[in-house]
């Protein structure tokens, strides 16, 4: 059998170094407590902002993503229902041709579409105008 080695028996000290702890002691965690606080509190707050800038700009992203498929899925439905609209629209122009005919009235000229949109004006050039002019100074 292995023997197990006994350490030796410390004597009772009160602290490590045999330096009894007195009121500057305490003075001086207290203010190392504090400082390191400090430190931590400033980098909490510093990764708490960091966060919250993180989260607006994905919720930016978000955002332009969530328009941007909306209006693919608008300009999509738009270019579908577009020639079902001229289909009815006409369907029903040859269905009240006959009625209006009887009536006497006269068929309504074609509509038109949008107006193109007004050309932007050219930007014209200002004149120069001539510079200020020195007087000259009377000869004595």
């Amino acid at each position: 059998m292995a023997t197990t080695r006994k350490s030796a028996t410390r004597k009772n000290k009160k602290t490590p170094t045999g330096v009894e702890p007195n009121l500057r002691h305490v003075w001086l965690a207290s203010l190392g407590l504090l400082v390191a606080a400090r430190r931590e509190g400033k980098a909490a707050a510093g990764r708490a902002v960091a966060r919250a800038e993180a989260t607006a700009a994905n919720v930016q992203d978000a955002v332009k993503r969530a328009e941007a498929d909306l209006r693919g899925g608008i300009d999509s439905v738009r270019d579908q229902v577009r020639p079902k609209v001229v289909r009815l629209s006409s369907e029903v122009e040859a269905r009240l041709a006959p009625v209006l005919d009887k009536l006497g009235l006269k068929k309504q000229a074609k509509r038109r579409g949008r107006k193109p949109a007004a050309k932007k004006p050219v930007a014209r050039r200002t004149t120069r105008k001539p510079g200020k002019r020195v007087a000259k100074k009377a000869a004595r």
